[in-house]
């Protein structure tokens, strides 16, 4: 979680926590966290629902960006996905975080024409 902070990913909406819990509840295999020794520097949760696979909470440590990790965990995240099946990979991005749109076009993602809704079932 603390890694979500330092990357700016925790909003006051979503407790973190829970996140973590409801991820280990449904498809624990598809959140991974990648180490550097015994320091967490990387992080997706990842989902697929037969359709689409969605990438989540995917975070580099700040001082670790640029070295990599974030491509590899994303090849990760793709590759458990095509396992799966799974033709195309959906993710959100806060338009105001320039670094993020660049990271994701640089490793094939394009903007899709669509506007993403959501509806609050529980109160984080």
């Amino acid at each position: 979680v603390q890694l979500w902070r330092d990357c700016a990913l925790v909003r006051p909406v979503n407790d973190p926590h829970k996140d973590i819990r409801r991820k280990l509840a449904v498809q624990p295999d598809l959140f991974l966290v990648g180490t550097e020794g015994p320091r967490i520097v990387a992080t997706v949760m990842i989902g697929y629902d037969g359709h689409r696979g969605w990438l989540n909470y995917l975070a580099v440590a700040p001082d670790q960006q640029q070295n990599g990790f974030g491509r590899q965990i994303v090849a990760e995240a793709e590759n458990r996905l095509r396992a799966r099946g799974c033709a195309k990979i959906n993710l959100q991005v806060r338009r105001s975080n320039s670094a993020a749109l660049t990271f994701y076009q640089k490793i094939g993602f394009s903007e899709d024409d669509v506007i993403s809704m959501g509806k609050r079932l529980e109160a984080d």
